[in-house]
């Protein structure tokens, strides 16, 4: 799909709603060129065809206060998602640069602004790092890391110049604590995290707030795609609806980190912690 036009699709729209999406104070509130209007707050959610990125665009839609702009590289299932939460597909592979922009560019044309970027786009490698192709470390990280960074870039100045705006980058549990098999997916994950760490200093006098949501394994065609299912017992997978709804709670309080499910905030603070136990008791479990 690489250098692709977008396809915004004739997708049904919702009725404005001047009140704002209901019991979020805290979320992204128009800016001053929206004359006083109240238009609803726009949503980009990437990675929306399938998985975690579907799971937010039926979670934001179910709210009924965002107006959603899809991103996704499959334009049959990203059209279907759109249809279902009434957002409007722009199909687009953000490993290309030109397609990335096309993409920023139709985001604000269509909306006049993004006021939320939820960057659920990912892919996955799983094997030794030793033998893994050099093609699939540059498209891992392409897509994972360079991709996500570029499009940050590209919506955040609108935010600031608004001081106001979301973002909310979904990171995983292996950028915290490493996993075996995957090294590079691992690597471009702990790269969101301080990217996120680091963005929160540059934006704390603006009113622009990153969070990043750390799940652990999640139900979704994620591991079938990356060529190795999952067959663990533990930890259990859990639903792409628990993962979104820790991003809408993301959107509404501009919480920092999130974990999936909750208890895995506790191997990620004993690897902070206690490095030296997590790693062998990492090597005797896990």
């Amino acid at each position: 799909m690489a250098g692709a036009p977008l396809s915004p699709a004739g997708t049904p729209r919702r009725r404005e709603d001047p009140r704002g999406p209901a019991g979020q104070a805290s979320a992204p509130r128009p800016g001053p060129e929206d004359g006083g209007r109240g238009r609803r707050p726009v949503a980009l959610v990437t990675g929306a065809s399938s998985g975690i990125g579907a799971a937010v665009a039926e979670r934001l839609a179910a709210e009924g206060g965002w107006r959603l702009l899809l991103n996704g590289r499959d334009e049959r299932r990203l059209a279907q998602v759109a249809t279902r939460t009434g957002g409007v597909p722009l199909a687009a592979d953000l490993s290309d640069a030109r397609a990335r922009e096309r993409l920023a560019e139709e985001a604000l044309a269509h909306s006049g602004r993004v006021d939320a970027l939820v960057a659920g786009a990912g892919i996955g490698w799983a094997g030794t790092f030793a033998a893994m192709p050099a093609e699939d470390i540059d498209d891992v990280l392409a897509v994972n890391l360079n991709a996500t960074l570029h499009l940050v870039r590209l919506l955040l100045p609108g935010m600031v110049d608004r001081r106001c705006g979301r973002v909310v980058l979904i990171g995983s549990m292996a950028g915290s604590v490493g996993v075996r098999g995957e090294a590079v997916y691992a690597a471009t994950k702990a790269g969101l995290t301080a990217f996120a760490d680091s963005l929160r200093y540059e934006l704390a006098p603006s009113r622009v707030r990153v969070s990043m949501v750390l799940p652990g394994v999640v139900d979704t065609p994620f591991f079938q795609r990356r060529g190795a299912p999952y067959h663990r017992d533990r930890p259990r997978p859990v639903p792409p609806d628990d993962v979104a709804e820790a991003v809408f709670r993301a959107l509404r309080t501009g919480r920092p980190n999130a974990y999936v499910p909750s208890w895995m905030a506790v191997p990620a603070w004993l690897h902070g912690a206690v490095p030296g136990l997590f790693r062998s008791l990492a090597q005797r479990f896990g």
